[in-house]
């Protein structure tokens, strides 16, 4: 898409063509016929009508309603789940906010609904209109991320973290790379978001320049979708927090600040996994501790107790014994048990290989986590709580 495709998706015939096109399949059964229909209405802008309709509808269930929306499928994958950035906005209630990788504006949306002034830029002119298209109550402009043209009181930003292809995961790789953007806005309240798998612990202890803020690993629905480092007066220095979301409300928060005096026992009735950001942010004993759990090994993310935390999936045991693949296989059968769920952490074992070989015939269903504990593998049968 280039600067006249956009000029054309923002005027009454381009607005007529993205909705025939959105009453279309565009299948690939259907996709010869269709891009013809397209064509007839849009011509030589027929190819940006269609990946409007295509990003519009990949985009429903991460970013919400975008009804009206101009968008790339690059931008979309790119974009922050509505659900984080209305978290992060909550937390900047009030404050004047600058976003300046602002792309297509899903950030600057949430933004707008609760800081009294909202700003955003980017260094591509097109995403640029697009954002001034999709969140008209923002002041969107072009700009060099590393270049600071306000005075906000918090400044966000959201280097690329892909290259060639590759996930970029050290976020001096990124771009802009994170001390550039620590050196350009010193002294201010910066929020940069980066690969959920950063190491944080080199960080902090890197020789020169350490990370002194505060790191927050953040899931959704079960899975971790970023990490944001943030710095300044917005940060509690040296803290590290997990934070779980719903996309339908709910969630809670772990700190390092937390309680975390928890020994390792054998285990009680229940096997419970923290959730993804839990586990990242190595608040594993913090959580345990909070709900009244216990680990089974000191190095081993699987925590054990008598009741399972509310709201939250566990696995009742029903049998335990020492791993090993023949073992597992005849009790399986015993228990007449067909289809099998293998949970594994530390025992190098991979699941789909596994459960290939024991080639279970039965009726009943049942989940098996597989872990080392000290230098034994074992192996618990288990009844999922949900």
């Amino acid at each position: 898409m280039d600067g006249v495709d956009l000029a054309y998706l923002r005027t009454a015939d381009g607005a007529v063509a993205v909705a025939a096109a959105d009453r279309l399949a565009l299948t690939e059964g259907s996709l010869l016929s269709d891009v013809a229909t397209v064509r007839g209405l849009a011509g030589a802008h027929a190819p940006a009508v269609i990946e409007q309709v295509r990003a519009r509808r990949r985009a429903a269930a991460k970013l919400g309603d975008v009804d009206g929306w101009l968008l790339t499928d690059e931008a979309v994958q790119q974009a922050t789940p509505s659900a984080v950035a209305e978290h992060r906005a909550r937390r900047l209630a009030w404050l004047s906010v600058h976003d300046v990788t602002c792309s297509i504006g899903a950030e600057l949306r949430a933004l707008v609904q609760v800081c009294p002034r909202v700003v955003g830029s980017d260094l591509d002119p097109l995403r640029a209109r697009m954002a001034a298209h999709n969140v008209p109550r923002a002041l969107v402009y072009v700009a060099d991320a590393l270049t600071p043209t306000s005075t906000a009181d918090v400044v966000i930003a959201d280097p690329a973290r892909r290259s060639g292809g590759r996930r970029i995961v050290d976020p001096e790789q990124c771009s802009p790379a994170l001390s550039a953007l620590r050196e350009a806005y010193a002294g201010r309240s910066l929020a940069v978001k980066t690969a959920p798998g950063i190491d944080y612990h080199g960080l902090r202890s890197a020789a020169t320049d350490p990370f002194q803020g505060e790191v927050e690993i953040v899931s959704l629905d079960g899975g971790v979708r970023e990490a944001c480092l943030w710095s300044g007066p917005v940060a509690v220095p040296g803290l590290t927090r997990a934070t779980v979301l719903r996309a339908g409300g709910g969630g809670y928060e772990v700190f390092s600040s937390d309680a975390h005096d928890v020994d390792a026992e054998p285990a009680g009735k229940y096997l419970v996994e923290p959730d993804g950001a839990v586990i990242r942010a190595g608040l594993v004993r913090h959580y345990a501790a909070r709900h009244g759990l216990w680990q089974l090994d000191p190095h081993i993310a699987y925590l054990t107790g008598d009741a399972v935390p509310a709201g939250e999936r566990g696995f009742e045991i029903l049998d335990v014994a020492k791993f090993s693949e023949k073992s597992l296989r005849a009790e399986l059968r015993r228990r007449d048990v067909g289809s099998v769920e293998i949970l594994t952490r530390g025992a190098g074992v991979d699941p789909d290989v596994l459960r290939k070989k024991l080639k279970l015939e039965g009726s009943q269903p049942m989940t098996v986590v597989i872990t080392r504990i000290g230098r034994q593998v074992i192996a618990y049968l288990t009844r999922p709580t949900r």
